[in-house]
């Protein structure tokens, strides 16, 4: 189990979580968020001093938790010398500024949180390019309240203050380099699909690996495939995909990619910049749905994952799903109630390995309709492709005899128009 990537140089940045209780909501949801925040914000390498949830019918418009609140919090911040205030919702621009004159401190949303632990995390060029877009989009509406200090100049026709010319060279320049980037993204997009072709080319099957943050996919990755993904214990430690090769039992072979970890009240911007990513889970043959099994939460981590999975209009793809973490005390009951819910599960401990040979043979049987089941006769004069049935295809029966093979075997696609000739109009054949 790692640790975050912490600068022990200087103290953490201490940190008061606050969460909004609105009408129609649950307070234990609300409650949950609020923990799975102080997670994120210990991810980001901060100390979290305190928490409060807060009840109002709906936000403030100009301070989202009210002006009295915001004060309140602020004698709060002042007195136990808390450097920065994140709130669990986004802020909208106003709000943003509006907190910070009267709380006193950094103020901070959500979504900020999120791309800081991005930032710190993203380790290719396509990462980081994905991350600083998503920035650069959350920057731009935000502008004017980078410029407070200067907010007192006057503007006007032929007067305007020099905070306000600023902020337009800075808008410019901003939408520059957000056209710059996806220029950039889109390049990348073409070359992943051109990597994707040449996949499909040898006829692998592509599998993307999905699930809440911290569900252990990396760790799945590492066990099945020997991968040397990181894969500590704290959100968003994958952000960029890893892809291995493995053998599968009917002779097959499948690309696995572990993709970004989803997340409750992910930023729509952030799906928006990660496209060039979450393609790899919008082109897969098959998604692997890792779900903690030992998570007190793990029902609604599972519909946040539905629910990118639809943003990305990849919620018709066959799923298989992997409870993991039976290892853990608490999961066994869940796994039995899951179950029941989506039918044919993967009960693994992908840390200690256990399930792994379920897991392979259920990844084979989720995958048989990309083969069709044969029964050929083969002139042994035709020995190539002989051999690349036996190294592709799932040979169930083969039979030496009279100068040819009698052949029943689970052929895959692509060599379906090679074996046509010798496939007899009287044998059965059937996608499996």
């Amino acid at each position: 189990m790692g640790e975050p990537d912490l600068d022990f140089s200087r103290a953490p940045e201490k940190v008061f979580l606050v969460g909004l209780y609105q009408r129609g909501d649950r307070l234990w949801e609300v409650k949950e968020h609020l923990s799975e925040l102080s997670r994120l914000a210990w991810t980001a390498g901060a100390e979290v001093a305190g928490q409060v949830v807060l009840r109002r019918d709906k936000p403030h418009p100009g301070y989202f938790i009210g002006e009295g609140q915001a004060s309140i919090i602020g004698e709060q911040v002042e007195e136990e010398e808390i450097d920065t205030v994140i709130f669990d919702d986004d802020l909208s621009p106003a709000q943003g500024r509006n907190l910070e004159k009267k709380i006193g401190v950094k103020v901070l949303d959500r979504t900020q949180l999120i791309l800081d632990i991005f930032a710190r995390h993203a380790a290719t060029r396509a990462g980081r390019l994905q991350i600083e877009l998503a920035q650069m989009k959350y920057t731009l509406p935000r502008l004017r309240r980078m410029w407070t200090h200067l907010e007192r100049q006057k503007g006007g026709i032929g007067l305007r203050g020099p905070g306000e010319q600023q902020i337009e060279v800075d808008r410019r320049r901003i939408e520059e380099r957000i056209d710059r980037l996806r220029t950039e993204l889109e390049q990348v997009r073409r070359r992943r699909a051109e990597q994707r072709k040449g996949r499909r080319r040898h006829g692998w099957a592509l599998v993307s690996l999905v699930g809440y943050t911290n569900a252990g996919k990396s760790t799945l990755l590492n066990q099945i495939a020997g991968a040397d993904v990181e894969a500590y214990d704290k959100l968003f430690a994958t952000l960029d995909p890893t892809t291995r090769r493995v053998k599968l039992p009917n002779n097959q072979y499948a690309l696995i990619t572990d993709t970004v970890g989803f997340i409750r009240k992910l930023p729509h911007g952030l799906i928006e910049s990660f496209k060039a990513t979450l393609e790899e889970v919008s082109e897969a043959d098959l998604l692997v749905h890792v779900v903690d099994a030992a998570h007190p939460e793990v029902d609604s981590q599972i519909d946040a994952v539905n629910d990118v999975l639809r943003e990305i209009s990849a919620d018709e793809k066959p799923v298989l799903v992997v409870l993991n973490k039976i290892d853990n005390a608490k999961a066994m009951a869940h796994c039995k109630v899951l179950e029941k819910r989506f039918g044919r599960c993967v009960w693994m401990s992908a840390r200690r390995g256990d399930g792994v040979e379920e897991f392979f043979h259920a990844l084979a049987d989720a995958l048989k309709h990309r083969n069709t089941e044969l029964k050929l006769r083969i002139p042994l004069s035709e020995g190539a492709l002989i051999a690349r049935l036996h190294a592709s295809a799932n040979i169930l029966h083969a039979d030496y005899q009279d100068g040819h093979v009698d052949m029943r075997a689970r052929v895959p696609k692509r060599l379906l128009g090679e074996v046509s000739p010798f496939h007899g109009k009287d044998t059965d054949s059937e996608d499996v």
